[in-house]
């Protein structure tokens, strides 16, 4: 017998899952179809774990769409990475333009484009760019977040 199955039989229930550490990947194509996708997945494995997407689904759209517009090289996809370690949500996208680096500039105030990394940076506790294996760049943030109170156990609820 190991030691887990020795921990049911001599405390008669199962021990907790490790919950500490999470992740979601999935390679989807260069196009606003993929991008737009990318955000609808990443909102539904977040809500799945329970966790807040709000923000998350704003960084995730950003860094998708820069993948599908900026780090497209046709036939490539890009990757769709979410971490979850503790109380930190790590959000990668991996494309194949390793030579296009992004960086942040404030665009013309009258340009109907250009704010993303600007709203990634406002959304993101940290976030930044890291090399791969040429051709691959991986664009990263981190947000950090609470976690979920457990659910208030009803039993000797006093009232009822």
């Amino acid at each position: 017998m190991n030691q887990q199955t020795q921990g049911i039989a001599e405390h008669g229930s199962r021990p907790e899952p490790d919950r500490g550490v999470r992740n979601f990947t999935m390679l989807l194509s260069s196009t606003p179809r993929g991008a737009r996708l990318a955000r609808l997945l990443a909102v539904d494995t977040l809500r799945s774990w329970g966790l807040p997407h709000e923000r998350a689904s704003h960084v995730v759209a950003e860094l998708a769409a820069n993948a599908a517009t900026h780090g497209r090289l046709p036939g490539r996809s890009f990757r769709l990475t979410l971490y979850v370690v503790g109380a930190t949500l790590r959000i990668e996208v991996t494309d194949t333009r390793g030579d296009r680096m992004p960086a942040p500039h404030v665009p013309d105030v009258a340009a109907e484009s250009g704010r993303g990394l600007l709203l990634v940076d406002a959304l993101a506790d940290r976030w930044g760019v890291t090399e791969g294996r040429f051709p691959r760049k991986t664009v990263w943030a981190e947000l950090g977040f609470s976690p979920p109170e457990p659910a208030p156990s009803r039993s000797g609820a006093v009232g009822d």
